[in-house]
């Protein structure tokens, strides 16, 4: 049994009286997915014609059995002693595969119908994530103090967006979800879809913040060709495709970032113009102190311009001090302990003693210049 393909001016001839049914399905648009067609004694005759419309599969069934499909638009006439004739275009191997598990010899012939499959991309199907979800956002990396190695900054973004899908494998849709249903919509999969789409984009942005794409978060609209490749290659969408559904177009519409992460990035922007407007002052007070820890007897001389360069900065690069210090055995107790003044012009520490702000020598009281340098004391 099979479909034989009539001539392209059958329908318009006198030819189209001779079929004793004349089988066909209006335009399954944009929310229908699958359509059962038949006659009104569930038998399809001998020599009726069965209409295929552009963006349809026809496959005929009869008790449970695939005697035929087509995906190729046309009239054809159903012959119950031709063989199955398949003429289905790209769908050739899938429906020869279909044929030859759904087919048992010797069925008797109680019910017969056309299942009409929705061949178009299905488009204007919504998703958006339901709670915000991590991003590692290396538009903004930040320096790990151990390592000395960059890390991103770890954003919390909501999307939304749409996509686009297929029926790409009819056998697989119709014996996992749509089976021999009057009629399948897309409304009675849209929820499940949607919730398995958004769980394949989260394991895309996971793939998109590792180090080996960088994806700036802000930029997550305008990497849609880069988001449908990862989700290819990585098969995220796997369970879709497990009923014979493959996801064509992929649109990240609109990324939304979380209050917390809003504060995280705008910081990141004020300290990062803080510190680039401040770089000179930073490498020269580094420098300053590195010199104050290498001499103690110039320490005084060092501090007073790191006191003052520290000032400067709004105490923002004063933790440098410290460590610089560290780094050369040298603590703020040190400095004390060793009468090494921290103040501009004639140093003075507590007992009285007083210091040349130049080399740092001891100067005998009432000194008025370094017996050590001749700095002239204030």
């Amino acid at each position: 049994m099979g479909l034989i393909k009539a001539a392209v001016s059958a329908a318009a001839s006198t030819l189209h009286d001779q079929w004793k049914e004349y089988i066909k399905c209006d335009d399954l648009g944009n929310d229908i997915l699958m359509k059962k067609v038949t006659t009104p004694n569930g038998i399809i005759s001998k020599d009726s014609a069965i209409q295929v419309s552009p963006g349809q599969i026809a496959v005929i069934f009869q008790n449970g059995q695939i005697l035929d499909a087509t995906a190729e638009d046309g009239i054809y006439t159903f012959d119950q002693s031709a063989s199955p004739t398949f003429f289905a275009g790209q769908f050739g191997d899938v429906f020869k595969e279909m044929w030859t598990r759904f087919t048992y010899g010797g069925a008797t012939n109680k019910e017969q119908a056309v299942f009409y499959i929705n061949a178009k991309e299905i488009i204007d199907n919504k998703f958006g994530t339901p709670a915000p979800v991590p991003f590692q956002d290396w538009s903004h990396p930040i320096p790990n103090q151990m390592t000395g190695q960059m890390t991103p900054l770890r954003v919390e973004v909501k999307c939304f967006g749409k996509y686009t899908f297929t029926i790409s494998d009819p056998a697989l849709f119709m014996s996992k979800i749509a089976g021999t249903a009057e009629e399948y919509r897309k409304e009675d999969i849209t929820e499940q879809m949607r919730s398995e789409v958004v769980g394949a984009f989260q394991n895309v942005l996971n793939e998109l913040g590792n180090s080996n794409h960088k994806v700036p978060v802000l930029e997550l609209p305008s990497a849609t060709e880069e988001i449908k490749k990862t989700m290819d290659e990585k098969v995220f969408d796997q369970p879709i495709r497990n009923r014979g559904i493959s996801l064509e177009g992929f649109v990240v519409e609109s990324v939304t970032l979380d209050d917390e992460s809003e504060k995280k990035i705008d910081n990141y922007e004020l300290s990062s113009n803080s510190f680039m407007q401040q770089g000179t002052l930073t490498g020269a007070y580094a420098k300053a102190v590195q010199d104050a820890a290498n001499n103690a007897n110039g320490a005084a001389n060092g501090m007073i311009g790191v006191g003052m360069m520290n000032m400067a900065s709004g105490g923002m690069i004063g933790g440098v001090a410290q460590g610089a210090f560290q780094n050369q055995g040298v603590s703020a107790q040190d400095i004390g302990a060793n009468n090494v003044p921290a103040a501009q012009g004639q140093a003075e520490v507590s007992g009285g003693a007083q210091f040349c702000t130049k080399c740092g020598a001891a100067l005998p009281e009432g000194a008025q210049f370094c017996s050590k340098c001749g700095n002239k004391v204030a």
